[in-house]
């Protein structure tokens, strides 16, 4: 069986999510958003799941060429469009819709026809100062793409929330009302939530939606992590490697961060910054033995951390232990330690082994 350190995939809880995504905004078409691995999911596998998504978001060419690799014949979006020149061709041949977010990408299609048309997405800047056109250059940039014969008809309209998931919405509701200015004279269809502007802006949903973090089970929306019966659908789990009770006084750890109050009982588990697991981990991070809330204590090392199972008297080597999936959400992990689920799902290394599992 080797190293009992694992991730679990849990195909039909994606199903049940995408379901949720439609009740909330059953008038839009989705564009999954499966870029940087389906944050960390396995963008092969996810997108062979979601038969029922309308398209999928992937951040560049190499990653929209995994999913065709895979056999998937959905439209596919690449978010960032195109990075050189000689990308234009291939990307017409793959059938990939581009975002276009900088004037330079609108010149290589006046300059470089492609061959078919190719779907593209004009993105406008509303406020996050990242990407997209100022508000005084869209439709310049818009009737450019339009005068384009390489460029499909209609052209889309596209613009990202900076702060949605913030509980002030005052920001937010601002960017909705400039993009539905800026596009209110302009044809096509349009686009502006993400996963948390589908929860909590339903008024901007418009004709596609963007979900990401909630597709995997993760609500977006801070200290909300029972949203809409999302389920997890990645699980990382591994198990108890050693068992050893301390006396008060003694030290745990690199650095010997932490000292035990008390007597303590602490349990060694295979799983570290190596695998994935974020070494900034604070001791009192929670993970599940024997679907018991137990915290960690000391510093995260390459291969192990360590957990106070004080309150486990009857807890022996090879306990499962979950460090986040049912039962403990990845979110409730990441705002205790200064990071995001995003970071958190996305960072797990190779050398984690991979299960995938159609029932719950």
């Amino acid at each position: 069986m080797g190293r009992p350190t694992k991730i679990i995939i849990q195909l039909d809880a994606l199903e049940h999510n995408l379901q949720q995504i439609k009740t909330l905004a059953p008038q839009s078409s989705i564009l999954a958003m499966v870029k940087s691995n389906a944050y960390g999911h396995g963008i092969e596998r996810i997108t062979l799941a979601l038969k029922n998504a309308d398209a999928f978001g992937v951040a560049c060419i190499e990653e929209g060429l995994l999913v065709r690799k895979a056999g998937v014949t959905h439209p596919v979006v690449l978010m960032e469009g195109l990075f050189t020149d000689d990308e234009l061709s291939e990307a017409a041949a793959a059938r990939f819709s581009l975002v276009v977010h900088h004037e330079a990408q609108v010149q290589l299609f006046e300059m470089h026809p492609a061959s078919p048309p190719v779907s593209v997405w004009l993105k406008i800047d509303t406020g996050m100062n990242r990407l997209g056109f100022a508000s005084h250059r869209v439709k310049e940039m818009y009737q450019r793409l339009s005068a384009c014969p390489s460029v499909k008809k209609p052209i889309g309209l596209m613009s990202h929330f900076s702060s949605a998931d913030l509980p002030d919405p005052i920001f937010t509701q601002e960017q909705i009302t400039r993009f539905n200015t800026i596009t209110q004279d302009l044809s096509g269809p349009r686009s502006l939530c993400n996963s948390a502007g589908i929860m909590a802006f339903p008024s901007a949903q418009h004709e596609w939606v963007r979900p990401g973090l909630m597709l995997y089970g993760v609500s977006p929306l801070a200290s909300n992590h029972q949203s809409h019966q999302l389920q997890p659908v990645m699980s990382l789990q591994s198990e108890l490697i050693a068992i050893h009770d301390i006396a008060k006084g003694a030290c745990v750890g690199y650095g010997r961060t932490w000292t035990a109050l008390e007597n303590k009982r602490i349990g060694v588990v295979a799983i570290g910054y190596g695998d994935g697991y974020p070494q900034c981990a604070r001791a009192g991070t929670p993970v599940l033995v024997n679907n018991q809330l137990c915290p960690i204590v000391g510093k995260v090392s390459m291969d192990m951390l360590t957990v106070d199972i004080s309150s486990q008297p009857n807890a022996k080597i090879g306990d499962p232990v979950i460090l986040w999936g049912k039962g403990l959400p990845v979110e409730k992990v990441a705002e205790g330690n200064h990071t995001s689920a995003y970071e958190l799902l996305t960072r797990i290394t190779q050398r984690v082994k991979v299960m995938v599992s159609a029932n719950r």
